[in-house]
């Protein structure tokens, strides 16, 4: 597993060739979440594996909360030992995405700004 960074996963969303995964509860992925994110709220099965990211091939990003959440960590390990070829983790996760000044989704992104969560 490797890191990505912020631009490289914008990159990424532009050519729509990443499956992205919030790995954070249901109530926070519901609040608010990168556009085009799948969550995955605890441990990662291969059921729910083959629903958020069912193509194994394709890029899988993983991301929590920032910096000191090792939530993404986890999930991508779960990931690769499933089989999935090239997975990677957004370190920054959604700290880093609002710092940027990027938008959200989720019932808290239409209240007019970005959030940290």
């Amino acid at each position: 597993m490797e890191g990505i960074t912020r631009e490289d996963l914008l990159a990424l969303l532009e050519t729509g060739s990443v499956q992205l995964v919030e790995a954070l509860p249901v109530d926070a992925y519901a609040a608010e979440h990168i556009p085009g994110a799948r969550n995955v709220p605890g441990p990662l099965t291969a059921e729910l594996a083959a629903q958020v990211a069912p193509d194994r091939d394709a890029t899988v990003v993983v991301y929590c909360s920032g910096p000191y959440c090792n939530r993404s960590k986890i999930a991508a390990a779960a990931f690769a030992r499933l089989g999935y070829r090239d997975v990677r983790v957004y370190t920054g996760g959604k700290q880093d995405w609002a710092e940027a000044g990027l938008a959200f989704e989720g019932s808290r992104a239409g209240e007019g700004g970005t959030h940290a969560a």
